[in-house]
């Protein structure tokens, strides 16, 4: 996306005597980890791992909140669309938008019914490369409670397709009947490059009693990731209701899954235990539960071990995912912390319910066994693993936690697609719009030891730009900018009052007139006409400038004059001329 690059050096670093601006309620704790958004209802978590970023995906419930009129019952029959968050600290999240499921499933035949999109549930992705080095990214998604669907994409934000014209998964697949739920995948490539699937859920006959369900299901898939190679296998799990994933741990395969709401029977329990030669506690209900195997087509071969997940007391189901990420353990799971944040200060109505929130703690496993041990689920979750570096493009998007921030007021760039959705294709750039009191803020920020000595702000609009280290706290600068386009904003700052680490670091609007705020980024170098600042996706216009480095607005000036401009590869260039 073309930009203009305005050089507005300002020093505007005294501070505000009246630093009492009223800033927009945050709903997620300043400084705790969880849950991964503080303004983005989203659940049912998957993830992947890609050149270096961790990426989240989960169904949208925010459309649902939309759709309801940010009030009553979470019904989940109006989630049409997923939703895309990543990270490369654990702490800072940048939201990409949505995946329009409904849209990429239009042509989805009907006939019979059960084949024809319905809803957007649960997904599960991952990724590999072929032989010939193309990148190939997989997200399947339950189709209400009766398919499994399939996108593809060449990169984890896509532009993602829908390669099939009905559910990859449907009540003709062999195997999958008889099957209360054909749902909620997990899919796994192992060693050897092929990839498995695990789906189902629900109770028999509604009778919820049973140890053993026989409702949950595995099938190896094809070589093109989008078709079932065979028939589908059961799993004996016991108690099992939905939530399936599967992870490879030293060669075994590890199915996770959630259990039903049944009654336990002691003796029902110790049979099984005696059967299976094991001294695991019976699960308790809705829990994340694990089971292991070497040869995942042999049912036989399965072995439970145990409950991994507790039950997230504040959400009305339980499905989580197990992921390793830079060598660490995480249980990615959701829960209803936001909702209760938003009810607190009457942000919603109080039959507002069930709606989720993604959430991130740690937990121990013990590759070499299949051993994963109880995960803590905590409010604070997890630190973060590296810093922040300001000096890098960071998206307007990336937060810790924000204030004031409503994606589904949102439009995207191209198109003004519809409110809830959240108003963005996950492939597409996005913009946030800032309205007067609004914020955003980043954990452990390092500026290092010499200092940034400018900073660029990439938005439109007019407004008052407030840096803080703590949200009431008084700003360590402050920036007034103007436009009528997206432009990016260059502003001289103070090395002395930008240098060392932040532990929280807060951007806060608190002037803001149709404000649309892109992008940021800090340099170490202060900004100049012949060595001129510019962002990593910057494409630049011709600009004049005189000697002294100011720019000049009638380009038609005639002498000598400094000119920046982009060859033909795009690169920023300087040189004089005589105009």
């Amino acid at each position: 996306m073309k930009q203009l690059l305005t050089i507005a050096m300002m020093m505007a670093m005294s501070l505000h005597v009246n630093a009492q601006t009223t800033t927009a309620q945050n709903f997620k704790p300043v400084g705790q980890a969880n849950p991964i958004s503080g303004c983005v209802f989203c659940a049912d978590p998957t993830a992947l791992e890609y050149n270096g970023r961790l990426y989240v995906y989960g169904s949208n419930d925010h459309q649902q909140f939309i759709k309801n009129g940010k009030k009553g019952e979470n019904g989940y029959g109006d989630i049409k669309s997923l939703v895309v968050f990543s990270t490369d600290d654990m702490v800072n999240w940048t939201f990409h938008g949505t995946i329009d499921v409904a849209k990429l499933c239009s042509t989805w035949t009907g006939n019979p019914w059960y084949k024809g999109f319905m809803n957007s549930w649960a997904p599960s992705v991952t990724w590999r490369t072929t032989e010939d080095g193309k990148e190939e990214f997989f997200l399947y998604f339950a189709n209400t409670s009766h398919g499994v669907g399939v996108l593809t994409a060449d990169s984890p934000i896509g532009p993602w397709k829908s390669p099939l014209r009905e559910s990859m998964i449907n009540r003709d697949t062999p195997g999958a009947l008889p099957c209360n739920w054909i749902f909620d995948p997990g899919v796994v490539i192992d060693e050897n490059g092929t990839g498995w699937i695990s789906f189902g859920g629900g109770d028999p006959n509604e009778k919820g009693t049973d140890l053993q369900p026989n409702n949950a299901r595995i099938a190896k898939l094809k070589p093109s990731m989008t078709a079932i190679d065979g028939s589908a296998i059961k799993l004996p799990a016991p108690y099992h209701f939905e939530a399936s994933e599967l992870n490879i741990m030293d060669g075994k395969f590890v199915y996770t899954y959630c259990s039903n709401w049944a009654n336990r029977k002691d003796a029902d329990w110790n049979k099984y235990k005696e059967e299976q030669d094991i001294s695991v506690s019976k699960p308790e209900t809705c829990t994340m539960c694990y089971m292991v195997s070497d040869n995942p087509t042999d049912p036989d071969s399965w072995k439970y071990k145990g409950v991994y997940g507790p039950h997230p007391g504040s959400s009305p189901n339980n499905h989580s995912h197990l992921h390793k990420y830079q060598g660490t353990y995480y249980h990615i799971y959701h829960n209803g912390s936001l909702l209760e944040g938003m009810k607190k200060y009457n942000a919603v109505e109080s039959g507002a319910s069930t709606y989720r929130s993604i959430c991130v703690d740690e937990v121990t496993v013990d590759e070499s066994t299949q051993t994963i041990n109880k995960a803590n689920l905590t409010t604070k979750g997890v630190s973060p693993i590296k810093p922040l570096d300001p000096y890098q493009l960071q998206q307007a998007e990336t937060m810790a936690s924000c204030g004031g921030v409503n994606y589904e007021d949102f439009k995207n760039i191209k198109t003004i697609t519809s409110k809830n959705t959240l108003g963005n294709d996950a492939s597409e750039n996005m913009y946030i719009k800032m309205a007067p009191g609004s914020w955003t803020a980043v954990r452990n920020v390092d500026f290092g030891e010499k200092g940034a000595k400018s900073f660029v702000l990439r938005a439109k609009g007019t407004g008052t730009l407030e840096f803080r280290t703590a949200s009431k706290g008084q700003p360590i600068a402050t920036l007034e900018f103007s436009s009528t386009e997206m432009e990016d904003h260059v502003f001289e700052i103070d090395p002395e009052v930008f240098k060392g680490t932040k532990n929280l670091f807060f951007l806060v609007f608190t002037e803001a007139t149709n404000v649309q705020f892109d992008a940021w980024q800090f340099y170490e170098t202060a900004p100049n006409a012949i060595n001129p600042l510019s962002t990593l996706n910057s494409q630049l216009s011709t600009h004049i400038y005189d000697l002294n480095g100011r720019r000049l607005q009638n380009a038609n000036r005639s002498g000598l004059v400094i000119e920046q401009y982009q060859d033909v590869n795009g690169i920023t260039r300087t040189r004089k001329r005589v105009k």
